[in-house]
């Protein structure tokens, strides 16, 4: 129909109206943004829903009888409430089924895993859970309001008795604004309540349905600004692949072997093969390629892959219609708070139905064994009969809670002859006896009312727990640095006499494979040292005597350098770290004086120190012009020291004598229990020092032992771990454990005979139930255990050295005793504490003094003294 009556005519006023821009803006850009906060994107606190997510709850609820309905015919349902279309409506019911809580599924719902997508909605069915009907709906507690078109009515938000927000988790995006809240585990959560209603605080962390491991020490209780890492749990199948299990949370099997293939493509891993065997459960295999460690492999694969995600939380919620940012701990209070009073209300509300109903009862035993019925049958009129019947309660009437109202009266009129004349007061007596006990329960429910709601609380962790344990494993992730585990994508090539460094210089003198994540360091003739990110080719000064790759702060990188001081003539010598410094930085490692140069330059990677043979000139005034020098003879400095004087006299050259030793020791290994890797940061417990084919010993809870290497790239799973120590040969391993078959515990001792490294020997019996109980490499190790001799206990201690000799690690060993073991312990024997070998004097600093020279040292060369001069220091 044509709107032409409705234009304005000529000279109308309306037609000279204008509305400025900024207004426009500023009215329906609000309003706009308003309604995707409040009816899209942001969830309720009080029941965790978004709008769409309620609506198709409570569509849900009126179809609901029990049997599977077509997804289909429960999105027309939900459009009756909801205004948006079939296609959210679709995706809002799989994104719930998925989650596995609230709705009970059937057909291909797809996989979060995967990232496969549902069968149309016509294909697959879906019906609420025993779960969402117990905590989801009330009809008297629910706050009702009428749907977008005023046909129908629907909830405000559902009473919903259970932390489902925190459950769930959310994700929603609006107008300049956004909540992400993850999913937290049921079983916690229901614990985490029973904890608040005692009165105790808590602190709850995320689960995610997709497992893995996950680093909560920057969860910030889920509010802006937190994060969360979250790794795949990747296994070593065998030196030759690796199996990744479990997946990060927000990730699907498809993206992370995309990430990995790209990761291989840029050279940063080095894979032959990646295979998807993904069916029930999650498995990518990881072929390596040829002579790649497994361990920096799942290193390099957390740090260049999807293999470890950055997930962070932003916890939003709307309470009275308005956007607030709270804690996760915050939110699990309010509902908590929210469950116990949607307790309460339903207990009172049951309470005021047991009191009618008693009341009525009580009505009616009266009008009928007291005859008030035949009271009115002479009235003529309606209100005469209503007037007879309450005449005939007055008696009673005080013995009432309330007053008795009319339709009280029309009730009593309502009852039939047939009631009447089979009315039991035995029956009658018992129904009000239960319904008194029953209102006497739900007085003692609302006195003990924190009683009863943690009893809920258990009753729900009872009903619905099984099989909702936490799937994500709570870790501490160590830091990985990236170059460390890079792959060697590059060749460094050097030009030394022109200075240029770089992976594009094909022509001039290979240096050694390196990853383009590496720094370079170049120590030059004229005494510069500098640190500078590798490039296709870079200028970093000319005439380089010294080019590598450079690893911040390595104590054990020691270079060995002798100078030609210009200012003085003297030749100096120094040994000196290089632990930290400014990229692209020149640093002088001489005086800076005109006429310096180098003669003398070694880098040792374990702080080897070299005796050299000096040879001065021919013209040198010195009587000795041959001489050895030591450099274990002095001290490691800084690189900014000057040096001790090495000689006065001019030198013709200098030739090395004997390859040095390390001076610095052995390395001081710990293991962090928490994150199951090595260090030397003095995280966790000190294994020993380790020496170059120094080996450790791992023994796992499966019943295997290994040999490793001491590298810090190793990786040891932490719940498996038993023992892990410094390997002596010598030692004897006592091992007690379970065999899976005879359901018997035994004894072994037995020294490790194999020399294979990163390779697992199991030791006890095969069976699939049998396990490694107590392990100890003790001369003299006790063990306490308790036995069942009949109805007694006894608590016996062995020595386990007595009980059986050494034999082969293939042995099965010796049964522990005839009688049923209840516990077994190692007795703690008091060890001397292992100390610490420092490398470096406690004083000794990495000094930036130009001035730190020390004059006159004394080195004992066993050559005789000049009058005039002191050899050994010219």
């Amino acid at each position: 129909m044509s709107d032409e009556n409705n234009l304005p005519k000529n000279g109308d006023q309306s037609m000279h109206t204008s509305v400025p821009v900024t207004g426009m803006y500023k009215e329906w850009f609000l309003d706009y943004a308003s309604y995707v906060i409040l009816e899209r994107a942001v969830p309720a606190i009080e029941d965790g829903l978004k709008p769409v997510q309620r609506r198709i709850m409570h569509a849900m609820k009126e179809m609901d009888d029990g049997r599977f309905n077509k997804v289909a015919n429960i999105i027309g349902q939900s459009m009756q409430f909801h205004p948006h279309g079939d296609a959210s409506i679709g995706d809002a019911i799989v994104n719930i089924g998925q989650k596995e809580l609230l709705i009970e599924t059937q057909g291909n719902w797809g996989d979060v895993r995967t990232g496969d997508r549902a069968a149309a909605a016509r294909y697959i069915e879906a019906r609420l859970s025993k779960f969402a009907l117990e905590v989801l709906f009330n009809a008297q507690t629910t706050e009702w309001q009428l749907s977008y078109d005023g046909r129908k009515r629907e909830p405000v938000t559902l009473p919903v008795k259970f932390p489902l927000l925190l459950a769930q988790g959310v994700e929603g995006i609006a107008v300049g604004l956004s909540t992400k809240i993850l999913p937290h585990n049921f079983c916690e959560l229901i614990l985490a309540s029973i904890e608040i209603l005692k009165g105790n605080k808590t602190n709850v962390l995320p689960d995610f349905i997709t497992g893995g491991f996950a680093d909560f020490s920057e969860y910030n209780e889920g509010l802006r600004g937190g994060k969360v890492k979250v790794r795949a749990r990747i296994e070593e199948e065998d030196s030759k692949t690796l199996l990744i299990k479990e997946i990060p949370f927000g990730t699907t099997t498809d993206s992370l072997i995309d990430s990995i293939l790209k990761a291989n493509d840029k050279g940063k891993i080095k894979i032959k093969k990646v295979v998807d065997n993904t069916a029930k459960d999650v498995e990518i295999a990881i072929q390596l390629a040829p002579g790649v460690s497994p361990d920096v492999t799942i290193d390099a694969l957390y740090a260049f892959t999807d293999c470890e995600v950055s997930v962070s939380p932003n916890a939003c919620v709307i309470i009275k219609d308005t956007p607030v940012f709270l804690t996760v701990n915050d939110i699990l209070e309010y509902n908590t708070k929210q469950t116990r009073a949607l307790l309460k209300r339903e207990l009172e509300i049951r309470k005021g139905e047991l009191m009618e109903k008693l009341l009525f009862s009580s009505l009616e035993k009266i009008f009928i064994e007291n005859r008030i019925y035949r009271d009115i049958e002479e009235c003529t009129t309606w209100d005469d009969v209503l007037k007879a019947i309450d005449e005939g309660l007055d008696p009673y009437k005080p013995d009432f809670y309330r007053e008795i109202t009319t339709d009280d009266l029309v009730r009593l009129t309502e009852i039939k002859i047939k009631r009447i004349s089979k009315f039991d007061t035995f029956k009658a007596d018992e129904l009000m006896k239960r319904l008194q006990d029953e209102l006497k329960e739900v007085n003692h429910h609302l006195r003990h009312l924190t009683d009863y709601a943690i009893a809920y609380y258990q009753n729900l962790l009872t009903k619905y727990g099984k099989g909702r344990e936490r799937k994500t494993e709570i870790r501490t992730f160590d830091a990985i640095q990236a170059n460390t585990v890079a792959a060697s994508n590059a060749k460094l090539y050097v030009n030394r006499k022109d200075g240029f460094v770089g992976y594009s210089l094909k022509k001039d003198e290979f240096v050694c494979d390196c990853s383009d994540l590496d720094d370079i360091i170049v120590i030059r003739k004229d005494g510069v040292c500098m640190v500078s990110k590798i490039q296709e080719k870079n200028f970093m000064g000319k005439d380089i005597l010294h080019i590598a790759v450079f690893r911040k702060g390595d104590e054990r990188m020691v270079y060995n350098f002798i100078y030609l001081d210009g200012g003085t003539g003297r030749a100096m010598v120094k040994r000196f770290q290089v632990l930290a410094v400014t990229r692209d930085k020149e640093y002088v490692l001489n005086k800076g004086t005109k006429g310096s140069k180098t003669l003398y330059l070694t880098a040792n990677p374990n702080g080897e120190a070299e005796i050299i043979t000096v040879y001065l000139t021919q013209g040198a005034k010195a009587r000795v012009k041959v001489f050895d020098f030591d450099f274990s003879t002095i001290d490691i400095k800084g690189r900014g020291a000057g040096g001790n004087i090495l000689t006065r006299h001019p030198i013709r050259k200098i030739q090395l004598k004997m390859e040095g030793v390390s001076t610095l020791g052995g390395i001081d290994i710990y293991y962090d229990p928490i994150v199951g890797r090595l260090n030397t940061d003095e995280r966790g417990k000190l294994i020993g020092n380790f020496l170059g084919d120094d080996r450790i010993l791992v023994c796992y809870k499966t019943g295997d032992y290994e040999l490793t290497s001491f590298e810090l790239t190793n990786r040891y799973e932490v719940a498996n771990v038993l023992l892990i120590e410094k390997f002596d040969p010598d030692k004897v391993l006592s091992a007690i454990y379970f065999d899976g078959g005879s359901k018997t515990y035994y004894i072994k001792r037995f020294q490790i005979e194999t020399t294979t490294l990163n390779k697992n020997f199991n030791f006890i019996s095969d069976h699939k139930n049998s396990y490694l109980k107590l392990v100890s490499t003790e001369k003299q190790p006790q063990a306490r255990v308790t036995l069942i001799k009949g109805k007694e206990e006894e608590v016996m201690e062995y020595d386990l050295d007595m009980l059986i000799d050494i034999k082969g690690w293939k042995a099965l060993g010796n049964k522990l005793s005839t009688y049923e073991v209840k516990d077994l312990s190692l007795i703690e024997s008091i060890k001397p504490e292992v100390k610490k070998e420092s490398a470096k004097d406690e004083n000794d600093t990495d000094s930036e003094s130009d001035d730190d020279i020390e004059i006159g040292t004394t080195i004992d060369l066993s050559v005789k003294k000049d009058d005039d001069e002191q050899l050994g220091l010219f």
